[in-house]
């Protein structure tokens, strides 16, 4: 065999080789897991559990990438947030979001008491899309939107199983713009047609309290909201009743969505000894139940005659100082059920600027009745019609004046 036929055959060879090894890489890499394929990602395998098989994940992820048509889709960040979004709502509860940076602005803004848009709080009920309730003197309240009203549409877009984070973020805009709701209301226990309300935009100061005297010598307290500074105001409020010499009190958490549980737990503190529970936390199986007791100020003495307005726009902590003074004998409940929101969030810190808020234990009345499932229930009874409100009449607080009166 001459030198060249040596070459040859070497370099054949090689050339063999080389197919050999690249066709069996292709086909290794092919049967390989699916993460490995993945570039551009770091942490994919971080903290990983080891009895859950995250291959399908994956393999989606590298079939999208590979085979979606859309080349202006989103980028690999956004696909991220939308898998940690599904993940969240695989939960089934409506309170508990994936905040990416956008949501998170709106979240903190939210919390810092000033923002733009309508003024309403907004929950899910029923699986449908609900005003908890509208904020006093805000555009919502203004053009008629009321508690318990199911938002169906946003600007023509349905809104059936629509996350709440969205809804917020369409009906959230710049003041001056418009946004129209379609809405179904019910009166007297039937629904009527679908009804359109516009919506004009506008900076949205959150009110916290008002008082007033009545002529019948009664002192009313209107509580909006359970913000940072209302235990402050509302001790100030108790200060004008008590000046005031009248011995009988209405608190009115009627429209009112909550806000922090301290100001509810100091509120309570006011009427109930030192030590007695105001709202039990259930955290399920993940730690042991914790209850939250009152600090004792305990100003007033039997001869208060108390009673509390609430609606279906009264939730969280409104129905937690509600049932703590019902269930303690302390206030009289007068109005309607009210909305049952009796969920705890805890806002956790995911990347730099996301978050996730989620639901971490479930409120208790002190007698152990759940909130979520099943709101409060007035120890008087009185409906609020569509006829009363075009008629700027107040029958809940004629009764609940009248039931004080007969006391």
């Amino acid at each position: 065999m001459n030198s060249y036929k040596k070459v040859l055959i070497v370099v054949v060879t090689l050339i063999i080789s080389a197919g050999i090894f690249s066709s069996g890489f292709y086909f290794g890499y092919q049967k390989g897991p699916e993460v490995e394929k993945v570039s551009n990602i770091f942490n994919k395998e971080q903290a990983v559990v080891a009895d859950i098989d995250f291959e399908p994940f994956w393999k989606v992820w590298n079939i999208i990438n590979e085979k979606y048509v859309s080349s202006d889709g989103p980028t690999d960040q956004e696909k991220v947030w939308g898998a940690i979004a599904g993940l969240s709502s695989s939960l089934g509860d409506p309170y508990t979001i994936f905040l990416p940076p956008k949501e998170l602005e709106i979240f903190e803004s939210d919390i810092n008491g000033e923002f733009q848009g309508v003024g309403m709080e907004i929950g899910i009920r029923d699986n449908i899309l609900t005003v908890v309730a509208p904020l006093k003197d805000t555009p919502a309240y203004k053009a008629g939107i009321l508690a318990g009203d199911k938002i169906i549409e946003i600007d023509n877009q349905i809104s059936a199983d629509m996350p709440i984070d969205e809804a917020v973020r369409l009906i959230r805009g710049e003041k001056g713009t418009t946004v129209l709701l379609t809405i179904l209301r019910e009166n007297n226990g039937k629904t009527l047609e679908p009804l359109e309300i516009a919506i004009i935009r506008d900076v949205i100061n959150i009110p916290t309290i008002d008082t007033e005297k009545t002529e019948e010598g009664i002192f009313i307290i209107r509580l909006y909201s359970f913000s940072a500074n209302s235990t402050g105001l509302f001790t100030d409020a108790l200060q004008e009743f008590v000046d005031s010499g009248s011995d009988k009190l209405i608190l009115d958490l009627r429209n009112n969505p909550g806000g922090f549980l301290e100001a509810s737990v100091d509120m309570a503190s006011w009427f109930l000894p030192k030590g007695v529970v105001v709202v039990r936390e259930d955290a399920g199986k993940k730690r042991k139940e914790r209850d939250y007791r009152s600090k004792g100020y305990n100003i007033f003495n039997d001869n208060l005659k108390f009673a509390i307005l609430v609606n279906a726009g009264s939730a969280s902590a409104s129905e937690i100082l509600a049932g703590a003074l019902s269930e303690h004998g302390i206030a009289t409940l007068v109005g309607e059920k009210t909305f049952g929101k009796g969920s705890v969030q805890e806002l956790v810190k995911v990347g730099p600027d996301s978050s996730l808020k989620i639901t971490v234990a479930r409120w208790l009345t002190p007698n152990g009745v759940s909130i979520s499932e099943q709101g409060l229930k007035p120890d008087v009874e009185v409906k609020m019609t569509r006829e009363d409100i075009i008629k700027e009449s107040d029958p809940q607080l004629e009764k609940a004046i009248e039931v004080l009166l007969n006391k």
